[in-house]
């Protein structure tokens, strides 16, 4: 990933941040079958001493897995907001002209040695854990124990566990760190007519500051 010193973001909290908030990642290798993706949602695991672990399931009907399992390495791609930007919102474009339009957007990769698991067990926490991160904050959340023993056990019989202990994990965050004060500003406000008010990229444009 091309990554200009100010729009790169090393920090280890907002990049496991941005994983949890937007969890459903693209998952990318190139094995025997050839170059394949596949958006798969992810938990992440961080241990005490700083490891960090991608977990997640895949279809066992989905040839992914089989193609994942003895590859050195796979990539998987989580993306934040994104918006497109219009010179319009430039002060700079009153003032000379010289602008062009861009996209804003937060992402990270993640880079790792792919492990399939079929373990029971694994399977059935790996399922629990992610609905339960989904539903928590529902009124009446749904329980994976709410299904019938049988049914889920049935379910766990055609899915497929990967879990990816991350080697390499890299941040950009382009958010106008490059633009003038009064640039972001224009941005800022302007994302946020068009979205009626909260905006997420607004956000970060104006707590992530000037980098150039």
């Amino acid at each position: 990933m091309y990554e200009p010193p100010h729009f790169r973001t090393d920090d280890a909290a907002a990049q496991a941040a941005l994983i949890r908030a937007c969890p459903l990642g693209l998952l990318v290798s190139a094995g025997a079958g050839g170059l394949m993706a596949n958006p798969v949602p992810f938990l992440l695991d961080e241990g005490a001493g700083g490891e960090r672990v991608l977990r997640a399931h895949l279809a066992r009907a989905n040839p992914h897995w089989r193609d994942l399992d003895g590859l050195p390495e796979c990539l998987v791609v989580f993306q934040g907001p994104d918006r497109y930007v219009t010179p319009s919102w430039y002060a700079t474009k009153r003032e000379t002209g010289k602008v062009v339009p861009t996209w804003n957007y937060a992402t990270v990769q993640a880079r790792g040695r792919p492990r399939v698991i079929e373990d029971e067990a694994w399977l059935r926490r790996q399922i629990d854990d992610l609905t339960r991160m989904q539903e928590s904050g529902r009124d009446a959340p749904w329980s994976v124990a709410d299904a019938p023993p049988a049914f889920t056990a049935a379910q766990i019989r055609g899915i497929v566990g990967i879990e990816i202990p991350i080697a390499r994990l890299t941040g950009k965050w382009k958010v106008s760190q490059n633009r003038t004060e009064a640039d972001r500003a224009g941005v800022a406000a302007g994302l946020r007519r068009d979205a009626g008010g909260n905006d997420a990229m607004a956000d970060l444009v104006d707590r992530l500051g000037v980098r150039a």
